[in-house]
């Protein structure tokens, strides 16, 4: 029996999104947005030059931060999605230091849609060939050799691992401040 990667892929990544991801995401305040759950946080902030970007360090600190949910969504958006669409389907000029992130809940998620489509739209045009070809200089070196199929499915993982750390830290905030953090749960008394 052949194995239908594409389909597969894709398959995986439209019942995240459909199920788990987009429907944790509703009623997203700009409150649990930059919400920072203990002392430290690194979050989204806005540059002297009006963009916004994240906080980080190199080499990152063991153990790193926490993040507020801006942080993750923004790596979601930026990092995994737009600048990987840019590298593999477009010019290559996009990175993490020129691309504005997400300033705000609301554009959070009108990116984070856009983005999600956009990759799986592309993803669904490759072939079983295109899938087995390496990745090349679109990526860090390390990446070079391995089929786009293996970065593809990493990247669903980080898309899914830090959605589900999203729907973690909206948990947690309903828990803090019993206010609704999406349609699924009831305030906590």
């Amino acid at each position: 029996m052949a194995l239908n990667w594409n389909g597969e892929i894709q398959a995986q990544m439209r019942f995240y999104w459909d199920f788990s991801l987009w429907p944790r995401l509703e009623g997203l305040t700009d409150a649990e947005f930059y919400w920072e759950p203990v002392p430290g946080c690194w979050t989204v902030r806005q540059l002297p030059d009006g963009r916004h970007a994240p906080d980080g360090a190199y080499p990152e600190p063991v153990p790193p931060p926490v993040t507020t949910i801006a942080w993750r969504l923004g790596h979601i958006v930026v990092d995994v999605l737009e600048a990987r669409i840019n590298w593999h389907f477009g010019d290559r000029t996009a990175s993490r230091d020129n691309i504005d992130w997400p300033s705000s809940a609301a554009e959070a998620r009108q990116r984070l849609r856009r983005a999600y489509l956009t990759w799986s739209e592309h993803v669904q045009e490759l072939d079983d060939d295109d899938l087995a070809e390496p990745v090349g200089g679109a990526e860090a070196p390390q990446w070079a050799d391995f089929p786009l199929v293996v970065l593809i499915l990493h990247l669903n993982r980080e898309f899914i691992h830090h959605g589900a750390e999203v729907a973690l830290l909206r948990d947690l905030y309903r828990a803090r401040f019993g206010e609704s953090a999406g349609p699924w749960s009831e305030p906590v008394a």
